[in-house]
């Protein structure tokens, strides 16, 4: 049996991990299991909040018949979970991308990338676009601070200049105030470290007051393209994109639309390797928990586990190695890998 630790009770954030989490666990029951045994999974909401996920942690390793978790989504979550985790209980994130969570404990993985590599790669991308002037915009949170610093410091590190760098609220009646102060900046870019629920007012806004300068941002932003003219143009850096070519790719999609009526976002992707990644790690290994921690780490960008979001590998934090992210711009509503 495999753990599933995330905010069930709230869908905005947690219904594509786990209809991700269900495909995985049905196909897998139905080539016959793990072992000749089928995958159960025992599902635990965390409430998306530190105090809640430490009492699940503790849940999950107390009970012997856990043997992994997929879990927890969130970065604060999973930060509050992983002490309990260490030692005890092997822990693969979906989602969590706090640069804090990076080596916190031997015995939880995440499939998703560290903020801090994301940001970085999102510097070097801006940069190669001919940004030399950024404005940097981030939601006060640990996903938010931990994203825009990384950004930060390898832009100025590139020779780029930071013009300003400004918190912003998850909910705002107006973010008028934020677009006029970038309108008399005028930045060549404008980095946003945040969810949609800000994203799409704040870009409302800025197509109101004809501001022209691009957006770029990390996955937070995948669901702006909820409003198809206001995303239009906008970059986004996800894990996962269903136009990705590749036949696995081509496989799972078909799969979840056949199955959920609707593509899978990059929530739901990470889900599914993060399910067949743990039960590869019992067929070879075996079903005690050390076996299965030993055999994620043993993962190397040599002889990576291949899924649908790309080689999975991980460093010695416990970090995903290589690829983590496509940066995608958005055309009418769709996120698009970015090829130029």
């Amino acid at each position: 049996m495999i753990g599933a630790a995330g905010p069930w009770s709230d869908p905005v954030p947690s219904l594509g991990t786990r209809q991700g989490i269900v495909l995985a666990v049905d196909e897998i029951n139905g080539a016959g299991g793990v072992r000749g045994r089928p995958l159960a999974v025992r599902w635990c909401d965390d409430s998306g909040t530190g105090m809640h996920a430490a009492v699940v942690a503790e849940s999950l390793t107390a009970d012997p018949a856990v043997v992994a978790v997929i879990g927890h989504i969130t970065s604060t979550a999973s930060l509050a979970a992983a002490t309990v985790y260490d030692g005890h209980l092997v822990a693969v994130s979906s989602q969590a991308t706090s640069p804090d969570l990076s080596g916190l404990s031997s015995w939880v993985f995440r499939v998703s990338g560290s903020d801090s590599i994301t940001g970085d790669g999102l510097a070097a991308f801006a940069l190669s676009r001919g940004a030399r002037r950024a404005a940097v915009l981030y939601e006060n949170d640990a996903y938010g601070r931990g994203l825009s610093r990384a950004f930060r410091r390898s832009f100025t590190a590139g020779a780029g200049t930071v013009v300003t760098i400004e918190p912003i609220p998850s909910q705002a009646t107006t973010y008028e105030p934020y677009v006029t102060y970038l309108g008399r900046l005028a930045p060549d870019l404008v980095f946003v470290a945040g969810l949609q629920g800000s994203g799409v007012p704040l870009l409302r806004e800025a197509r109101r007051q004809h501001f022209t300068a691009p957006f770029l941002s990390g996955d937070g932003w995948s669901g702006v393209t909820a409003d198809t003219a206001a995303s239009e143009g906008v970059y986004v850096a996800v894990p996962f994109v269903a136009s990705e070519p590749g036949a696995a790719v081509a496989r799972f999609v078909a799969a979840f639309q056949a199955r959920y009526h609707e593509a899978p976002a990059d929530d739901g992707a990470l889900a599914y390797d993060a399910v067949y990644l743990l039960a590869g790690a019992i067929r070879s290994a075996g079903a005690t928990r050390s076996a299965i921690r030993s055999a994620l780490a043993s993962l190397t960008t040599a002889r990576a586990y291949q899924g649908v979001t790309g080689p999975i590998a991980f460093d010695a934090a416990g970090d995903r190695a290589g690829r983590s992210f496509v940066v995608t711009r958005v055309h009418r509503g769709e996120l698009q890998p970015w090829t130029r």
